[in-house]
């Protein structure tokens, strides 16, 4: 780093992205994308935005929210799109987090919360999973902390119940509390209907996973009215057109076309809980995941041997250093051609080794 970067951020340890290999072509289940492309109307629609590029993006996204409001049950103003969940993860930190109000996550869960910690310079904890990965709620109730949970929870894929959020909410109404629910159209259960019941309540989703566009940065929150104006405060106090257009209006296509996004999500649970099962006879630990992707160790390989067998054969799986994971790797569901060749390489890997 240059001798003009400031101290302040002497400590700060950034963000680290799966791997976006140019130099081959591989099957990449590493990073959590879909194997679908966006659906044909957003397609469209995007194409069409691309002729306006010469004018500014609407900074209140109207005809996203519009939609957005539509489909998922919502008012207007409890919603706010944002670049990517990224944003809306980073303007909550921004807005609700400093030295009296710190924030509080698990120790094995999506790596931005510590980033975006350290980067606003908010006081963090991270508080420890169960021996199975999963979270123990009762570590949450009454903590007096902004609480940060993926749910499914990020590198695990595990959920925890509706039922058992709102008892971390209620417990906490001094605070905020924040779901990420990145991977909850794979089998979790939202919590956006408790938003007008708990004043204390933001909710998290993306289009990247389950709507096929990772690729065009678009995310949202949805709270109470006061909490979107909160954040809004941020927004306009950093980058009011944070959406572009063609994102928009792909995101607009996405939200509308609900059968493309049913059909997709049925047959990524289908192709998850075949590949989890076919994994289970090999001998492989793997979590029981509600998300996109499988969590699985195998007992006779490192996960960092294994990683780099499934690499050099062509295929991309998700590999983590740090001490609670490493013997673990993160697949990607992807298309069941792609599973179907990934489970073929990787019992070929597993004979070579005996």
């Amino acid at each position: 780093m240059s001798r003009f970067f400031s101290s302040k951020y002497d400590a700060l340890t950034p963000y680290v992205p799966g791997e976006q290999p140019q130099e081959r072509k591989y099957i990449k289940l590493n990073t959590n994308e879909s194997p679908f492309p966006p659906s044909p109307m957003a397609q469209r629609l995007a194409r069409e935005a691309a002729s306006g590029l010469q004018l500014y993006s609407d900074p209140e996204c109207r005809g996203l929210v519009k939609i957005a409001a539509e489909k998922l049950g919502l008012a207007e103003d409890e919603i706010l799109f944002t670049n990517g969940s990224d944003e809306i993860l980073n303007f909550a930190f921004m807005a609700f987090c400093d030295k009296a109000h710190p924030a509080v996550f698990p120790n094995v869960t999506y790596g931005f919360y510590s980033v975006f910690a350290e980067l606003n310079g908010i006081p963090y904890e991270e508080i420890p999973l169960r021996e199975d990965f999963s979270i123990n709620v009762e570590d949450y109730i009454g903590i007096g902390k902004n609480v940060f949970l993926a749910n499914p929870n990020a590198q695990t894929g595990i959920a925890l119940p509706k039922s058992e959020i709102e008892r971390i909410v209620a417990s906490n109404p001094d605070n905020v509390v924040v779901i990420d629910e990145a991977y909850v159209d794979f089998g979790g259960e939202s919590c956006l209907d408790l938003i007008r019941k708990y004043d204390n309540l933001l909710v998290c989703q993306t289009l990247s996973k389950s709507r096929s566009l990772a690729g065009a940065r678009l995310g949202f929150g949805a709270g109470c009215r006061a909490l979107i104006q909160d954040l809004n405060t941020i927004k306009y106090s950093t980058n009011p057109y944070n959406i572009n257009r063609m994102t928009m209006a792909a995101g607009i296509g996405a939200l509308s076309d609900s059968a493309y996004f049913e059909e997709n999500c049925r047959k990524v649970i289908a192709v998850r809980e075949k590949t989890s099962a076919a994994l289970r006879q090999l001998g492989f630990t793997v979590t029981d995941s509600r998300s996109n992707f499988l969590l699985a160790a195998y007992p006779k390989m490192s996960g960092q041997a294994l990683y780099l067998a499934l690499k050099e054969k062509g295929v991309l799986v998700r590999h983590f250093e740090t001490e609670l994971l490493k013997d673990y790797n993160r697949i990607t569901i992807g298309s069941e051609q792609q599973m179907d060749t990934f489970l073929a390489i990787l019992k070929d890997i597993l004979e070579k080794a005996k």
